[in-house]
């Protein structure tokens, strides 16, 4: 079975408040900093997204009110 990233998942921070709405919509895939922002698992802002993480990820970008999260194919 391949683990080739199927998606990207993109931050922009600019946009972000830092609601949490993201983590609480995918926990398994987005951590928050102390101050409530979002980290993505790689640590950058961008992340690869594997098959099994897909819906996660589609999870939090439509639980962002700010559009902050968006996914590239």
């Amino acid at each position: 079975m391949s683990t080739e990233p199927v998606g990207t998942l993109v931050l922009d921070p600019i946009r972000c408040d830092g609601r949490g709405m993201c983590h609480d919509a995918a926990p398994g895939l987005i951590e928050l900093d102390e101050w409530g922002y979002p980290l993505l698992p790689s640590g950058t802002l961008r992340a690869p997204i594997e098959r099994s993480d897909m819906k996660a990820a589609r999870d939090a970008t439509h639980a962002c009110p700010l559009l902050a999260l968006h996914i590239e194919r």
